[in-house]
């Protein structure tokens, strides 16, 4: 009879750990209501390329700050158009403006006196928007760290690049 009874408890005591052990052992799954977003970069909704008579005529208005006089447009595009690789006439051409002196550009000292309103001002000016705050970070932290950069160095790289080329 102890035995049996040994048996029963052992059983009841087995019993009991397992429901114990079955209940406890349960995960908790939370369910969140996440709506899912599209996060694209700054530049994503300038999709369509502008024309050649179209970046002509916004890169002369950069830098002259008034617009292109029509014989001015023919010689450009006809220069673009002699030269078979695009992007080697657009920088040609962006030289070229850069060297004439009646071009319009922010001196170094203007530049190094106030860095931030200098980018916030290039950034409208080519991109026709704000930067980032990491752009705007990332470009105060150039010109602090070089010593020899130019405002031209500047405009050169913003009249080139592929955002400019985009509207």
């Amino acid at each position: 009879m102890n035995m049996q009874v040994s048996n029963n408890k052992a059983f009841h005591l087995i019993i009991a750990g397992l429901i114990t052990l079955l209940s406890s052992c349960q995960k908790d799954f939370y369910v969140y209501q996440i709506d899912d977003q599209t996060i694209l970069p700054v530049n994503s909704q300038k999709i369509k390329p502008k024309s050649v008579a179209q970046y002509i005529s916004i890169l002369y208005t950069n830098f002259f700050q008034k617009a292109i006089s029509p014989n001015s447009m023919l010689s450009a595009q006809k220069a673009i158009e002699s030269i078979g690789d695009k992007q080697v006439a657009f920088d040609i051409l962006l030289s070229k403006y850069m060297n004439d002196p009646n071009v319009i550009l922010p001196t170094k000292e203007e530049m190094l006196n106030n860095p931030e309103a200098f980018i916030r001002a290039t950034y409208k000016r080519f991109l026709v928007r704000e930067p980032t705050e990491a752009e705007l970070n990332w470009m105060l932290n150039y010109i602090k760290s070089r010593p020899n950069v130019t405002p031209e160095h500047f405009y050169f790289a913003f009249g080139t690049c592929n955002e400019h080329f985009h509207y």
